[in-house]
């Protein structure tokens, strides 16, 4: 039985038909969680946290799981000259979260705006953090932009191996 945490709740108080996974408990990057749930690397995707010159209010980009995040047409989505990727641990100060559980659903009304990877309308459902560790959900993808208010933009690339 996966955990039942504040995503769960929320994600069953508006109805949303989802599935949670549980994963191990240790950092998992999102190929670890493809292999894992033997679900396609394409359909996993991770949340980046992204910082701004001003305001400082970071951004939760959320981009295919074999992606990085292309910083260049990211900042000028939002408007901005130069966008930055902290570090892990600034990653979590910024948002209260561990890496490996940091999560859009779980940080709603906390003025995070978030940006999902046009890539996503390719697939009815997604799978996304649960907002901690071990905990992997796979939700409909306008539910997710409708929950998180996420706007599309096509703003990663294919990591370079």
């Amino acid at each position: 039985m996966p955990p039942v945490n504040n995503v769960t709740r929320f994600l069953d108080a508006q109805k949303v038909s989802y599935a949670a996974f549980e994963t191990p408990a240790e950092k998992m990057g999102a190929r670890e969680t493809a292999e894992f749930l033997k679900v396609p690397l394409e359909q996993v995707f991770k949340t980046i946290v992204v910082t701004r010159d001003k305001p400082r209010k970071p951004l939760l980009v959320v981009i295919p799981g074999a992606n990085i995040v292309d910083l260049k047409p990211l900042a000028a989505f939002v408007g901005e000259k130069k966008v930055y990727l902290p570090t892990e641990r600034e990653a979590e100060g910024l948002t209260g979260l561990q890496a490996g559980g940091i999560s859009p659903l779980a940080l709603l009304n906390k003025g995070f705006q978030v940006v999902l990877d046009s890539s996503a309308q390719n697939y009815e459902a997604i799978h996304v953090s649960g907002g901690q560790r071990g905990l992997n959900i796979r939700l409909p993808v306008a539910d997710l932009m409708r929950l998180t208010k996420a706007r599309l933009a096509s703003i990663s690339k294919p990591e370079k191996d």
